[in-house]
């Protein structure tokens, strides 16, 4: 019954690993660069993604920043 199981997960692993992204990743900018590329304080910046002022993905307790998205944010200010 464990053979089974195991085998079960092993055909699974397989197929997971033919899966590859169209799009290659853009990094993500901790705080401190998303603010310096924002010309903010980072305490300033994380309350404004804490609220959803700025988008941001918050893992586990970190900040995360992609900077295509925090232009596309900048873009869609009013002047």
């Amino acid at each position: 019954m464990l053979d089974d199981a195991n085998q079960d997960n092993s055909d699974n692993s397989t197929e997971r690993k033919g899966v590859q992204s169209q799009k290659p990743f853009e990094p993500l900018l901790d705080t401190d660069e998303a603010a310096k590329l924002l010309r903010m304080h980072p305490r300033t910046l994380r309350t404004k993604a804490r609220i959803g002022s700025i988008p941001g993905v918050q893992v586990g307790k970190r900040w995360r920043f992609r900077a295509s998205t925090l232009n596309r944010w900048l873009g869609g200010l009013p002047s």
